[in-house]
């Protein structure tokens, strides 16, 4: 018997038989795990088996290649600080499903636990979550061999004036370097640079950057389309930014 402990956020559950179901785990040191939890239909159960709630785990099998089964004790609920907000509630489901779309199976993700986790933490009661989840966009995209280099211009090595990142190699691009390919470069806000302050429609931005290069490792697994969770969070994110005072012109 192989046994295990842990704990992680729940990721998703489907239903498994009459009365169980498959659930399936961001843990902190075996990455993303799934296991079968007798009885999880229950109603004792059913609320600590939440996406985005965190659970301390015991996983069990016969040998390593088995599903196995999870038995868990509730450490923390984020449900309720989400439920009362449509748009934090939609980026919970935003993560929870991005993460059990893109990370492999049982490898350990340290550093994106660790991001993962305080930005679960935060929605709902960090006004400044939003800029938090851009940046776990693009820590999620290091880990996933698709970093981005924002820290000079490709072209001409500059770090000033960087507006655009190439949607070929996913470096900084400054305005003069960009020349005449400019309207084929991505957005460069400076949320992406940590350097502004929390403005939806620049967040927005931000996203259809890193949703290209999302889009591209989408593609090298088969052509999977990524979870429409983030699409509806990108919807939200969108009705939030027509409602902010348009950008001052000059």
């Amino acid at each position: 018997m192989i046994e295990w402990h842990d704990q992680g956020a729940v990721l998703a559950v489907r239903k498994h038989g009459e009365t169980s179901v498959i659930v399936d785990v961001f843990t902190e040191n075996h990455g993303r795990h799934a296991g079968v939890v007798r009885g999880g239909i229950s109603r004792k159960m059913t609320p600590h088996l939440q996406p985005g709630g965190q659970v301390a785990l015991t996983w069990k099998a016969r040998i390593e290649d088995q599903l196995g089964s999870f038995t868990f004790e509730p450490i923390k609920s984020r449900a309720a600080a989400v439920m009362n907000d449509p748009m934090a509630l939609s980026a919970l489901n935003s993560i929870t499903a991005m993460l059990a779309f893109a990370l492999p199976e049982r490898e350990a993700h340290s550093y994106l636990y660790a991001d993962s986790m305080t930005l679960l933490d935060k929605l709902g009661t960090d006004a400044n979550w939003p800029l938090d989840y851009l940046q776990w966009e693009l820590s999620m995209l290091e880990e996933l061999g698709f970093g981005l280099d924002l820290s000079s211009c490709a072209a001409t090595g500059g770090r000033d004036d960087l507006i655009y990142v190439s949607p070929k190699s996913g470096r900084a691009v400054s305005r003069k370097g960009a020349g005449e390919w400019a309207d084929r470069m991505l957005p460069l806000p400076q949320c992406l640079l940590g350097q502004a302050p929390l403005e939806y429609r620049e967040i927005q931005r931000g996203m259809m950057t890193t949703g290209h290069f999302l889009n591209r490792f989408a593609a090298e697994m088969g052509g999977r389309p990524i979870p429409v969770a983030r699409d509806r969070f990108m919807d939200r994110l969108g009705k939030r930014a027509a409602q902010e005072p348009a950008p001052f012109a000059g």
